[in-house]
């Protein structure tokens, strides 16, 4: 006679199953625990965003391009052409500057990476995960802006240093070292000013979420506002349009600034409070809105 084997009771598989459950969610809870999310680890993950980006080293290496490319041909070209300067020009011309006039277009594509860094990941829905992963989001303002302004001085301190020494040997006998007066503050407050205005574009990509909308006010903050600026009266100009980021900018890194410029601690002061205005709008904004 067959004995037929005992079925196991559906209690005793919902049982079953719910252990199994319980086992998965302890195992992922002592995870979790035992790697919690840090300042070390959000840094890492972005840095992982930021080289695997393939826009980050072409826009990188064409903000170095510009920065030298600029500096030697007007090093060249100021020596080509020395000889049509009249004598109030050549008494005061600044070889500094002109061998870092690459600035001005190297800061569009310091811009343009800043935004593309928070706005594309909006874009794309990646910005889900990365807030899931953060719940607190604040460190990963902290992390995108320490990275980027990190590798963005590094980048440009190359850039302005070799953009220098180039532009002073195609100088010629017009040419200035290392040792001149001015140089070292120009070379580093050049990187430090581009340094400020990758900052300012992370802050202004997580305060407009838009690349388009992101990259428009950076170009219309560094660059349009100065020239329309030049439409106002007089007293508005002289009061206004120093407390511009290019215009600090340039005060503390230019030789030879214009009579209405501030001075080097003023332009970096200024520079330091549209720093903590936009990462300050930055920060309310992303705790504050939905993704």
């Amino acid at each position: 006679m067959s004995t037929l084997a005992a079925e196991p009771a559906p209690d005793a598989d919902a049982a079953a199953a719910v252990d199994t459950t319980a086992g998965a969610v302890a195992d992922r809870a002592r995870t979790v625990q035992n790697h919690p999310v840090n300042a070390r680890r959000v840094l890492a993950s972005e840095w992982v965003k930021l080289r695997s980006l393939r826009s980050t080293a072409w826009t990188l290496l064409s903000a170095v391009v510009l920065m030298i490319g600029i500096g030697w041909l007007a090093g060249w070209g100021s020596n080509d052409s020395w000889s049509d300067l009249s004598p109030q020009e050549q008494a005061t011309f600044s070889p500094l500057d002109v061998t870092l006039a690459g600035f001005y277009l190297a800061q569009l594509a310091v811009s343009v990476l800043g935004v593309l860094l928070v706005t594309g990941e909006y874009a794309t829905g990646m910005v889900r995960a990365t807030f899931a992963a953060v719940p607190r989001r604040l460190p990963v303002l902290w992390a995108k802006t320490v990275l980027f302004a990190a590798v963005t001085f590094g980048s440009m301190l190359v850039a302005a240093t070799v953009s220098f020494a180039g532009g002073q040997r195609l100088l010629d006998e017009h040419s200035i070292g290392f040792g001149g007066d001015g140089v070292l503050r120009g070379i580093v407050g050049v990187t430090g000013y581009l340094t400020a205005v990758a900052v300012l574009a992370v802050a202004l990509g997580f305060v407009i979420r838009s690349t388009a909308g992101g990259v428009a006010t950076m170009c219309g903050l560094l660059l349009v506002a100065p020239t329309l600026g030049l439409l106002l009266p007089r007293s508005w100009q002289e009061n206004l349009l120093p407390y511009l980021p290019s215009n600090a900018g340039a005060a503390v890194f230019n030789a030879a600034p214009s009579a209405d410029s501030l001075s080097a601690t003023g332009g970096a002061l200024a520079l330091g409070v549209w720093l903590l205005v936009a990462l300050a709008a930055a920060a309310f904004t992303l705790t504050r809105r939905d993704v």
